[in-house]
């Protein structure tokens, strides 16, 4: 079955007319998509801790800003755009008792409604509108006349129109230019976890790390290692990125490619792929979950922990030399 993809003629910002829009939190995503509803002449009030770093940041952005309680009072669409390991406690505290019936309670990632971390009510319309991009690129795409790819989903339909307002926000952040697909909410989040720990966060720094360990431990310099197995790790992507793997083994030389394609299947073998299915084994059945939020009372001490450790290791060091040689003076 194909995928539907929406675009602009697909949605209609009018269904957020006249509306107030509360977007909870002024972080990555949080002021990218406030600024662009904004821009896009929607009411938009954002609603974060009064007189903190955010609260400030909005003020200079010429955004309207109130407590979170305040901002959610009255507001047709909540945006929950807070970190997962917040969410929970500021929706029970300061968003459930102020939000009105007949709302729509909104999040860029569907772990806290997928893992049953908060429980909206049922007179409420719950939608996910999550762009596929960190906001700075949400915002600046949209400056440049244009808009990042997005997901949506809907997950309660109590008013019948929780899927327009969902695209009606996509479109309002520029993202039915680019393209927008329909999802739902455990999909979303499951992939998307998924993908973070297995390949784009994980297994990435991981492959990284081993490179650099093999050439380093092997006699080879550090500032070379970095070089061959960090530093242009972003060409090869952004090639990838432009026009598939294809294009990639199309624009690096043959013997880059008859080397790639005949030995990769020695890095990422037979075990590395029980190890990922393993891994999603254990987002489905929310076992990671369960893991993570434990985390959250201890003030993620054990994250911390490993941060710190990993910014010790000498490929951390050496990468930060390196690139102040490359800083424009």
């Amino acid at each position: 079955m194909a995928t539907t993809i929406y675009h602009d003629s697909d949605a209609d910002l009018g269904a957020l007319k006249g509306k107030k829009i509360a977007v909870i939190g002024y972080g990555n995503q949080g002021r990218a998509q406030a600024l662009c509803l904004y821009d896009s002449g929607l009411d938009v009030v954002v609603g974060v801790r009064k007189n903190g770093k955010s609260w400030d940041n909005a003020q200079k952005d010429g955004l309207k800003v109130a407590e979170i309680p305040d901002a959610t009072k009255g507001a047709d669409v909540v945006m929950m755009l807070l970190p997962d390991e917040v969410q929970p406690r500021i929706y029970e505290e300061q968003i459930a008792p102020n939000l009105k019936e007949g709302a729509a309670l909104e999040f860029a990632h569907g772990f806290a409604i997928t893992f049953g971390l908060i429980t909206p009510p049922a007179s409420c319309d719950v939608i996910m509108m999550a762009p596929k991009s960190p906001g700075r690129m949400v915002r600046q795409t949209f400056t440049e006349g244009f808009g990042v790819p997005a997901l949506i989903a809907v997950h309660q339909d109590a008013t019948g129109n929780a899927k327009k307002l969902a695209l009606a926000l996509a479109k309002g952040i520029g993202a039915t230019k680019a393209g927008v697909l329909e999802t739902d909410f455990r999909e979303e989040a499951t992939s998307d976890l998924f993908g973070e720990q297995a390949v784009l966060c994980g297994g990435v720094t991981a492959l990284i790390q081993a490179g650099f360990d093999t050439l380093v431990k092997n006699g080879y310099r550090p500032e070379i290692a970095y070089f061959e197995v960090l530093h242009e790790l972003k060409l090869i992507v952004d090639l990838i990125q432009a026009g598939g793997m294809m294009h990639m083994w199309n624009s690096v030389s043959n013997t880059a490619e008859f080397g790639g394609l005949t030995r990769r299947d020695r890095v990422i073998n037979a075990e590395s792929r029980k190890a990922m299915e393993a891994i999603l084994e254990e987002i489905n059945s929310g076992k990671f979950a369960e893991e993570w939020t434990k985390e959250w009372p201890n003030d993620l001490a054990n994250m911390k922990k490993l941060e710190a450790e990993e910014a010790e290791k000498e490929i951390e060091k050496v990468g930060k030399e390196i690139r102040a040689l490359f800083e424009r003076k």
